[in-house]
């Protein structure tokens, strides 16, 4: 099994969400979260003073899933959040020990 976490920008979310529902992906864990990587933050005015806003919103989808789904929900991921700009985000993939289901103390991939 392998965790897939992925950062994104929130304005992608429902794109995504929708893209991995086409896919089958039943369970996703999605968190807001700030940010900040090579788009550095952005600057804006609030009643005419420079304001330097170094973390960004970004939106965090955790997925558990079998090793033979990865590259495909990867790819998938990639063709929908890309929108060629910095701050698109990135994707992490790690290895998972084990899953249970606590309602049913079902154990392995039956649990996710």
């Amino acid at each position: 099994m392998k965790k897939i976490e992925c950062i994104i920008r929130p304005e992608k979310l429902e794109e995504v969400k929708d893209a991995l529902n086409q896919l089958g992906i039943k369970g996703m864990t999605v968190s807001q979260v700030m940010g900040c990587g090579l788009q550095k933050g952005k600057t804006e005015y609030y009643r005419g003073v420079e304001i330097n806003i170094n973390l960004l919103p970004k939106i965090k989808i955790e997925l558990i899933v079998k090793d033979s789904e990865v590259d495909r929900i990867v790819d998938t991921i990639i063709k929908v959040a890309r929108s060629g700009k910095i701050g698109d985000g990135k994707i992490f993939i790690y290895n998972v020990e084990d899953a249970v289901r606590i309602r049913t103390g079902e154990k392995g991939e039956s649990a996710i």
